[in-house]
């Protein structure tokens, strides 16, 4: 009997050995063969997450992406109605907005100088040829300066009725066409409007690119639905498509939350569109990216938003320049949330009115992961599409960690949010707790859907080990994909901050 269970026992050891190797040797030749083992299942055996994963709807057939990672963050203020036309005087270019610019541009304008729309106000000293250009008529009534005579701000009086010039823009046939678009687009002072990965910095216009990526919806706290924005400017939308296929020799990526099946977005043609579900950060390029066609070594892509490509569509249908942005107005603390039109660099101030209903709070352009703490006599961002207005959270919370007793979005299983998943909080901008050091939890890896290691990426950036950042994934990631790590760190550690001094630090080297 004993040798019986014995050679039994030695008969499943050796099965499971052969059967181990069988599989390893398996995986090894599948990535020896280009096959990104992450999103194929090239195993002997199924996992376990393909046996209850969610089924692809009927709609999106092979380009469909299921993401478990993350986590929606339910705000009350989301911006309601139809967009509405503002009047604003006053706007700015702030070049410090643009990543991978001198500090100190060429001025082509001086205070006093009248402009129209699309004339240049700047270059780049570093690269003459990309121009920097106004996204409204008027006169330039101030010129700000930061710290070591940084331009910060160059503030435009807007007309009343505005001007726009116009360019000669070129066909879409023929063998230089990639080069008259450039050559275009960088006159107009839409090239900026690119940007390139790694670095997420400014495209640069001698390379092209292996592919282009455009995120049409979005995920972040109280963000606009893309809908909303292209409505009544698909054409322009469509006709940016069309000329930014002209710029890669690969493909033009679309990706939509399944979600817009039945919205605008979803008839573009000439592009790719893939279907992302999940929590946010399903909603970033990044990650879209990673799970569409992971950059490799040497590997440059481009990005745009929705709103840049409208900009770039309508330069080449009406041959003018057109910046104008729907912006958001959210946030619990403003008594009227809503969609309004505007230009690129409104006067913030303006845009809020008297719509704020507290004393004291927190103006952020963009949203509460990502944005920026602004004030009303700022200006909006080139890219920013929403303005969350915050209480401020300034005041002390006697044992606040021991007796969390007040609702609050988080993703701790302290206070029990899961019970109430439709709940909408008002939170303030108090984060709970102060800076200490690293805990491992593995709650990074929870919330961000890449097969990347934030926490150890972030050592390797604090102990300016290159090899290890790049090892890691870094040049994958921007600060927005690991914003929602940084929400949820025990040790509120600033990791935005973080990866961008390592993304520089790369950039440098290489």
């Amino acid at each position: 009997m004993l040798t019986t269970i014995l050679i039994i026992v030695g008969g499943f050891i050796l099965l499971a050995s052969i059967l181990s190797i069988a599989d390893n040797l398996l995986q090894i030749e599948a990535k020896k063969s280009g096959i990104d083992t992450a999103k194929e299942n090239m195993s002997l055996f199924p996992r376990i997450g393909d046996l209850f994963k969610k089924k692809a709807p009927s709609f999106a057939k092979d380009n469909y992406h299921s993401l478990t990672k993350g986590h929606n963050i339910k705000l009350s203020g989301e911006a309601q109605g139809p967009v509405q036309d503002v009047h604003v005087n006053r706007f700015a270019i702030q070049p410090p907005n643009f990543r991978g610019i001198a500090p100190i541009p060429k001025m082509e304008v001086n205070i006093g100088d009248e402009v129209k729309a699309g004339d240049v106000l700047f270059h780049d000293k570093a690269n003459p040829a990309i121009k920097y250009t106004s996204p409204v008529s008027g006169e330039l009534v101030e010129l700000n300066r930061g710290e070591k005579r940084s331009i910060s701000e160059i503030v435009i009086l807007a007309d009343k009725e505005q001007k726009h010039k116009k360019f000669d823009v070129p066909s879409l046939e023929g063998d230089t066409v990639s080069a008259n678009i450039k050559d275009t687009l960088m006159e107009a002072g839409l090239w900026p409007l690119i940007n390139a990965r790694p670095f997420d910095v400014i495209a640069d216009p001698t390379v092209t690119p292996r592919d282009i990526f455009i995120s049409g919806f979005n995920t972040a706290p109280l963000s606009p639905d893309m809908d909303i924005v292209v409505d009544g400017r698909m054409d322009e939308f469509q006709k940016g498509i069309d000329v930014l296929n002209h710029l890669t020799d690969g493909t033009v990526f679309l990706s939509l939350g399944v979600d817009n099946k039945g919205g605008v977005l979803a008839s573009t043609n000439n592009a790719e569109i893939h279907w992302f579900s999940g929590p946010h950060p399903a909603g970033n390029v990044g990650v879209q990216i990673h799970h569409i066609s992971p950059i490799k070594m040497k590997d440059v892509v481009w990005t745009l938003d929705v709103q840049d490509v409208i900009s770039i569509g309508n330069l080449f249908k009406n041959g003018t320049v057109d910046l104008r942005r729907v912006v958001a107005l959210t946030g619990a603390s403003m008594n009227e949330n809503k969609f309004v039109r505007t230009s690129a660099g409104a006067n913030i101030g303006e845009l809020v009115g008297d719509s704020i209903t507290v004393d004291n709070y927190r103006i952020v352009a963009g949203n509460v992961l990502t944005g920026k703490e602004t004030s009303t006599s700022k200006y909006l961002n080139i890219s920013d599409n929403q303005i969350t207005v915050l209480k401020e959270g300034d005041e002390h919370e006697l044992f606040g960690w021991l007796l969390p007793v007040s609702p609050r979005p988080s993703v701790s299983g302290t206070f029990p949010n899961f019970l109430f998943p439709n709940f909408k909080f008002d939170p303030d901008t108090n984060t709970h707790g102060e800076k200490r050091a690293f805990v491992v939890t593995g709650e990074y890896e929870r919330m961000l859907p890449m097969d990347i290691y934030p926490q150890h990426i972030m050592k390797a950036i604090m102990s300016n080990d290159y090899e290890r950042m790049e090892g890691l994934g870094i040049l994958e990631l921007s600060e927005e994909d690991v914003a929602l790590c940084e929400f949820a760190c025990t040790s509120k550690q600033p990791l935005q901050s973080i990866l961008r001094t390592g993304l520089d630090m790369m950039r440098e080297q290489m």
